[in-house]
């Protein structure tokens, strides 16, 4: 999914465009820091970015940020690619971000990750064919005494076993949202 390369080849089909209540928004953050150091507002943008154009960074939309915060888009590159946060690929409806580092790992997250990637018939960086399910790794969501864990969005999932991942899977299939 997302790595410090930047893949050109990823492209969306038209070129995107805020609407003006999310332009007004990202001026509103703009300003808030000095003339010359707008960048500082390049994160949010990059993540409001995202919530408006299908859940990724196109090279485009990239483009497009870079434009509004009046930088390079190299500048823009650098940061979309260095945070796992941002997709720089498309994306399922829901992304399970599985912490692997050390104290997740040895309370089983590996285990955890090729239980989810038999189930999904993903690999990590893969989406579901049906378009629903994204598996990633992350470095540390800062959980570490309630491992393993992944992350949904804004939901963290804790002590997880293969059972609960079956019971996420099952309740983000249908809609509902795990409690």
């Amino acid at each position: 999914m997302s790595s410090t390369h930047v893949d050109l080849s990823k492209r969306h089909a038209e070129t995107p465009c805020f609407s003006p209540e999310k332009l007004a928004e990202a001026q509103k953050l703009m300003s808030l820091y000095p003339e010359g150091k707008h960048k500082s507002a390049l994160i949010r943008i990059l993540h409001m970015a995202e919530e408006e154009f299908g859940g990724w960074l196109s090279i485009e939309t990239m483009d497009y940020v870079a434009g509004i915060v009046n930088i390079e888009p190299i500048e823009v590159y650098e940061v979309a690619s260095f945070y796992t946060m941002f997709n720089l690929d498309p994306v399922g409806n829901y992304v399970f971000e599985v912490c692997r580092t050390g104290p997740c790992m040895l309370v089983g997250s590996d285990n955890l990750i090729s239980y989810i990637e038999n189930k999904l018939d993903i690999k990590v960086g893969e989406t579901t064919k049906d378009g629903m399910f994204t598996l990633k790794t992350a470095e540390c969501l800062g959980a570490c005494g309630y491992a393993p864990m992944l992350q949904c969005g804004k939901k963290y999932h804790e002590h997880l076993t293969n059972e609960k991942v079956d019971e996420l899977i099952a309740a983000y299939r249908s809609g509902e949202l795990p409690k």
